[in-house]
């Protein structure tokens, strides 16, 4: 049997597996997983609550303030504000008491520059372990909410800021490839790349306008993998503009370095919208003094394409592994 590769399982194994397996059936959940979700939602009261977690495996560096983070972003797509936290710490042997303190410094910070409070958790030093493992899990209390899997033929996909923002943090700030591979004054730049994650602030943002049918962030898969899970979740097609697609000059600089595509590049930080035909000058204007966004794309009713910059076609039959542990393994001379 082929062994799996590094990064999150693909959608067909877990479709085949653990997405079958979901224990006792409640009629409370109204998202029961699902390949291509952010987050499930459950009946509370006259409301919901929408929860959500990550791990964070890849990086050397700031693993805090991503844990939070990439969880915050996945609540934040469903429209609303990341209220509370549970994390677990897994510290490898060898470990001390400074290195837990500076991953709850961490957390501590992200979480209040979101406005989330960390209500408890677990953390222990694990056998086997070459680095810290975070996990987060994150949930809010909401009235109403969007999900990924509410994109419509016809929406524009809008996304804001640029491609493969977390990718190229991580890379850059590997110590195998800081002043190495990647020189150091590149690397201080996409270092920089990590203070741009959250999605909280636009995404509340975007879905008060009420042109927005759905959200998703950019995580493993980067650009190209998110608009495959949202059309997936949605049942619909999409063609994405490869051309239209902003990616930043550290991320472009980083990638050209490794060989990389950004559009297939881990990209907390970056949010995905499916906006009703006409309703993209309300999300723009929504999101001035917040970040960029740009129109990259449309869904379709059917076909998944790429356009590439020469305008040829190329037809998305998967989700596309993720560059960051192809650029990990380069790095780290495995």
């Amino acid at each position: 049997m082929r062994r799996l590769p590094l990064g999150k399982v693909p959608i067909g194994v877990l479709e085949a597996t653990v997405l079958r397996m979901t224990g006792a059936p409640s009629r409370a959940v109204v998202t029961p997983p699902r390949a291509g979700l952010d987050f499930c939602a459950v009946r509370a009261g006259d409301g919901f609550l929408v929860s959500s977690a990550d791990p964070v495996t890849g990086v050397a560096s700031g693993i805090g303030r991503y844990a939070i983070l990439v969880s915050s972003n996945d609540v934040a797509t469903s429209g609303n504000r990341p209220q509370f936290a549970e994390t677990v710490i897994l510290m490898p042997e060898g470990a001390t008491a400074r290195d837990v303190a500076a991953i709850g410094r961490q957390m501590d910070t992200a979480a209040k520059e979101v406005g989330l409070s960390i209500v408890g958790g677990h953390t222990e030093v694990t056998p086997g372990l070459h680095r810290p493992i975070v996990v987060v899990t994150v949930f809010s209390f909401v009235g109403r909410y969007v999900s990924s899997q509410d994109a419509r033929a016809g929406d524009v996909i809008m996304m804001t800021k640029s491609a493969g923002l977390e990718g190229t943090a991580a890379i850059a700030t590997e110590p195998a490839a800081a002043g190495g591979i990647i020189p150091r004054p590149l690397s201080r730049r996409a270092g920089r790349l990590l203070e741009r994650l959250s999605v909280v602030d636009e995404a509340v943002a975007a879905f008060g306008t009420g042109s927005v049918d759905a959200m998703h962030d950019c995580t493993e898969g980067g650009v190209l993998g998110a608009v495959f899970e949202m059309s997936l979740a949605s049942g619909v097609g999409f063609e994405l503009d490869e051309s239209l697609v902003p990616v930043a000059p550290e991320t472009r600089d980083v990638c050209g370095l490794l060989s990389l595509d950004p559009l297939k590049l881990i990209g907390s930080g970056s949010l995905l919208l499916a906006v009703r035909k006409g309703g993209e000058r309300a999300v723009e204007r929504a999101l001035e003094g917040v970040c960029d966004v740009a129109a990259v794309g449309r869904f379709t009713k059917k076909g998944r394409v790429l356009v590439r910059t020469d305008g040829s076609r190329v037809p998305v039959r998967e989700a596309p592994e993720d560059e960051l542990w192809r650029a990990m393994a380069a790095v780290r001379g495995r």
